[in-house]
């Protein structure tokens, strides 16, 4: 049967490797030593690969190890990890360009640990990417021990010529997106950026408050511990600008609530184009009991002083991510904090107003605090929480009415109270 499969359906069933069934996730959580482990630092270089043929890792989230030429219309590159263990999220983002216009075909492989994940997006001015056309993308699928499929290594062809050529394995490469948005945030007179410390390479690390409440009732929504999880980003970017829309419901609700948000956990594993860790070598979302990593303990250092200094609380809180394909975890639906129901309520009620949307829940079953950030939400704070998780390959058009559709519920909902 998967012969009569359209070519763009094929390829995300292969890259996602799943069974039509719902995803169940990933499992119990894994703890992990969160002090500094060393990085490879990459060189960032231009590859001269001969015939008038370049491709560049020298940009901001740039990610290429290698390259070499294998004949006249194929080059392989190779891509590599901050350090191991790691979760195989291979990013990758870099230039290629040519004195002379042709098609050539780039095999991305990565050759000491992972298997390929994400489609690859191409642009001609470093800013906004598209998808590459199905009919120029050849996964190479292996058979693993467990019986899945994994993509080995995939071939991608591109025109190449004077004009700089952008791949990258998500839409955009480096912070300049992030703080574009943030920039455009600030316009709002009810909006404003609070620096909370710095990254370990001096990078700010940046709240912004959006609001004009008394700080009685406080929401926490933050994104990019991972770097390469821009859908997430996304779907929190839709989120926060539909809280600063110029309705009635958005006016009362800023009125009532300050939602602080934290768009970019991870600037330095951004700025780097590292798969998953933070220039510690680490995992920031498995930093948030022992602290040792300044992003986590920067943030939760601003939120307890918060508490402190103005006997409020914090009633929500969402952790924006992206995985294999939309998820939410949630905490144990058995345990109540600030405003018991609230969670379960707000994905459902948000889901409906999406056509032809399931949500695909997973409740923690654990009792006890663990070392994620929506369990220090929760336990520390009291907040109903959840890690809101988004598709690799989920359509923007569908983030964005993910993020719309949350935001208003929760509007509706809280401003009830």
């Amino acid at each position: 049967m998967m012969k009569y499969l359209a070519p763009t359906l094929l390829i995300f069933l292969i890259l996602s490797c799943k069974s039509p069934q719902q995803w169940t996730g990933q499992g119990p959580i894994e703890v992990v030593p969160t002090e500094d482990q060393l990085i490879e630092n990459q060189p960032y270089q231009d590859f001269d690969l001969g015939d008038g043929l370049f491709l560049s890792n020298k940009m901001e989230g740039g990610r290429l190890n290698d390259a070499r030429r294998i004949n006249d219309t194929l080059v392989e590159v190779q891509i590599l990890p901050e350090n191991q263990p790691i979760n195989s999220s291979p990013w990758y983002a870099f230039k290629v360009w040519s004195e002379e216009e042709k098609p050539m075909w780039i095999r991305l492989t990565y050759p000491t640990t992972g298997f390929h994940r994400y489609y690859p997006k191409i642009n001609k001015r470093g800013l906004f990417y598209k998808k590459l056309d199905s009919a120029a993308f050849h996964p190479h699928p292996k058979l693993m021990e467990d019986g899945t499929e994994r993509i080995e290594f995939a071939e991608a062809k591109v025109w190449v010529s004077p004009d700089t050529l952008w791949i990258s394995a998500q839409d955009f490469a480096g912070t300049g997106y992030v703080d574009r948005w943030k920039d455009e945030i600030l316009e709002h007179d009810f909006v404003e950026s609070i620096n909370i410390g710095s990254s370990k390479e001096g990078r700010p690390l940046e709240v912004l408050k959006i609001g004009n409440a008394d700080d009685q009732k406080m929401l926490m929504a933050i994104s990019l511990q991972h770097p390469p999880e821009i859908p997430g980003f996304l779907a929190l970017k839709s989120f926060v600008e539909t809280i600063c829309e110029d309705s009635e419901m958005a006016e009362k609700f800023r009125s009532k609530y300050n939602l602080y948000v934290m768009p970019m956990m991870n600037p330095d594993g951004v700025a780097r184009g590292h798969w998953r860790h933070n220039v510690g070598g680490v995992d920031t979302n498995r930093d948030w009991i022992n602290f040792n990593q300044p992003e986590p303990k920067a943030l939760a250092n601003f939120m307890e002083e918060k508490v402190r200094e103005t006997s409020g609380k914090f009633v929500f809180a969402a952790d924006f991510h992206a995985t294999w394909e939309d998820i939410f975890y949630t905490i144990n639906e058995d345990l109540e904090g600030n405003h018991p129901g609230l969670i379960p309520k707000l994905i459902r009620r948000s889901s409906r107003k999406i056509p032809g949307y399931e949500p695909n829940i997973r409740p923690s079953e654990g009792m006890e605090r663990g070392v994620t950030s929506s369990s220090y939400f929760f336990f520390v704070h009291g907040a109903e929480a959840m890690t809101y998780e988004v598709g690799d390959n989920t359509p923007r058009n569908r983030i964005r009415q993910k993020g719309e559709a949350t935001a208003r519920e929760l509007m509706r909902m809280l401003n009830r109270r």
